[in-house]
């Protein structure tokens, strides 16, 4: 079966690693037909594992390799699907849309955070078959109230988030 594991924490505040590398250790791990898209830690892979069991064994040899503490989620290509189709936002070139992809009940967590936040113009958020998106305008993804509750670190292991762009470009991989 074909998945995707979203990596969170990826190239960011010193957690640096070459994708190349990372499907390196995902083919250690058992993986075949990985592919990695992007620098953010998307990686393409077949097994015949289930998920639950795979997010074990991935996280266990990156944080292994790596020496740091990994949190990836693992998806099936129709969950991809899902995340891309469910999409509730018009595409607008002054605005980022972004996906979350996480824990089963994160999207009510990162809702009641949004709801709290202060907003500014244009931002808006969605929960679409339980999947949580957020749009706002381009420059103020790391300046918004929101955008900061997102590097809390009692979150850190409950999701990571995608540009929407980000899975039409897997989708391709699949």
């Amino acid at each position: 079966m074909k998945y995707c594991a979203f990596l969170r924490g990826v190239n960011v505040k010193g957690t640096n690693m070459k994708m190349v590398e990372v499907c390196q250790v995902f083919k250690d791990a058992g993986m075949s037909d990985v592919v990695s898209i992007l620098a953010s830690g998307n990686i393409v892979f077949s097994s015949e594992k289930k998920a639950d069991e795979l997010k074990k064994i991935l996280e266990k040899a990156m944080s292994e390799h790596f020496s740091y503490e990994a949190f990836l989620f693992i998806k099936s290509q129709e969950e991809i699907e899902n995340f891309w189709s469910g999409n509730p936002f018009e595409k607008n070139e002054d605005l980022h849309s972004y996906t979350f992809v996480g824990n089963d009940g994160i999207e009510k967590v990162l809702m009641k955070e949004f709801e709290n936040a202060s907003k500014t113009e244009n931002e808006n958020a969605k929960i679409v078959n339980n999947i949580f998106y957020w749009q706002v305008p381009k420059g103020n993804t790391l300046d918004s109230t929101f955008g900061k509750i997102l590097g809390k670190k009692s979150l850190k292991d409950q999701f990571t988030s995608r540009n929407i762009n980000t899975f039409e470009k897997i989708l391709k991989k699949f």
